[in-house]
């Protein structure tokens, strides 16, 4: 009887669309469709003709409408139709910070505000790489490299965004290049170049400070490379394979981006900002013979990481996850059998490309069913009578 039962599982990777079947029903919290990014570029390049050459995508997003329109939807669906479609747009129009919002029912911007002050959009891996690239035409670091007997096609860099120290003055969109030496292994982190700092202006996209404080011996490559194909005997046991069978399929169903589970039913969107996003969650309650709603709204909550080293290298780092880098920018896709088991279902989802084209982001999720009789966690308490 206690295998009978089956515990949801759903994976998000940090980080394929369903089937065209599962799409039957669109809820006002649905993540944009490839068409509405499309849509977005649009009509945002044709408000501002003359910006196309200094006009950059940050973010495009699903507007979310006001929660007690989606709950009045919910309580009167399926007689009444959902609210307006909207999209939030994080745009670089001619070096300022607009915050958009177009409706879709009207194929028109509705807001438009530049914002001022301090803060800046979340970067795209675009501007990333381009700013990336620039070190490896950029004469004093060349000879940095040389000097330290380094090798150039197998160094690494990366973009590191900046903390604010109490400045009073904005410093502008600028990152600090940070480098990594390969040479015998992919876990680069393990082999920094340090001591040498390249700051780059996004907006000029260009290098405007170099720095080489001093030489500091790259460690050894040796024992480092972790991976699969790398390891040597000798090995552990090796363990059997597991097998889940469901001969009568599974018991959840999905209905575009909602999912329903034993006595569960929640919506499940996907955000370039936030990553994954589990809404209108209810669970049934037998007692009262209704769904009862637990959760309207949750999602990964933003992360700030501060290193707090006090070198020149290092001090400055201090991340913010979601708002710099973007939870759902990290994704990457989930493999079958590695990272899900053979019974899982996949979804996938899409972000915007600096241009604001639409990019397929495919397995992503994958929903699964596994026995709650494997014990995830349990509580000994030795007062308690071992006959109770």
């Amino acid at each position: 009887m206690a295998h009978s039962l089956k515990i949801l599982f759903f994976l998000f990777s940090i980080l394929s669309i369903i089937p065209l079947s599962h799409q039957l029903e669109q809820q006002p919290l649905d993540s944009l469709t490839p068409n509405e990014f499309i849509r977005v570029q649009a009509i945002v390049n044709q408000s501002h003709p003359t910006s196309t050459t200094n006009l950059t995508f940050q973010y495009i997003g699903l507007n979310e409408p006001d929660k007690q329109t989606v709950l009045s939807w919910l309580q009167n669906h399926p007689t009444t139709t959902p609210p307006p479609r909207q999209a939030f747009v994080v745009a670089r129009i001619n070096h300022q910070t607009h915050e958009l919002i177009i409706d879709f029912s009207r194929d028109d911007i509705v807001s438009d505000r530049i914002h001022h002050g301090f803060g800046y959009p979340s970067l795209t891996f675009q501007e990333e790489i381009d700013a990336n690239q620039l070190v490896f035409n950029h004469a004093p670091f060349l000879a940095a490299l040389n000097k330290r007997g380094l090798k150039l096609e197998e160094v690494v860099c990366g973009s590191f965004t900046i903390g604010w120290f109490g400045e009073t003055k904005q410093n502008g969109r600028v990152v600090k290049i940070m480098c990594y030496y390969l040479d015998g292994t992919v876990n680069l982190y393990m082999r920094p170049i340090e001591a040498i700092t390249v700051t780059v202006d996004l907006e000029a996209m260009k290098i405007i400070h170099f720095q080489d404080r001093l030489v500091v011996p790259v460690p050894k490559a040796a024992g480092t490379d972790y991976r699969e194909s790398k390891q040597k005997p000798p090995f552990g046991p090796e363990l059997k394979g597991i097998t889940v069978v469901q001969p009568d399929g599974p018991s959840f169903t999905i209905n575009g981006s909602r999912v329903r589970w034993a006595n569960w039913d929640f919506h499940l969107s996907f955000d370039a900002r936030v990553g994954p996003v589990v809404s209108l969650a209810s669970i049934y309650d037998t007692e009262k013979q209704e769904f009862r709603r637990v959760m309207y709204r949750g999602f990964v909550s933003e992360l700030f990481v501060p290193y707090m080293d006090l070198t020149e290298e290092w001090y400055y780092r201090t991340f913010f996850d979601a708002g710099e880098y973007g939870y759902g920018l990290c994704a990457v896709p989930l493999e079958p059998l590695r990272d899900c088991p053979a019974n899982a279902v996949y979804m996938g989802a899409y972000v915007a490309a600096q241009n604001g084209m639409p990019i397929e982001m495919p397995n992503i999720f994958c929903i699964f069913e596994r026995n709650a009789g494997d014990v995830m966690w349990r509580h000994t308490e030795t007062m308690i009578p071992p006959d109770l």
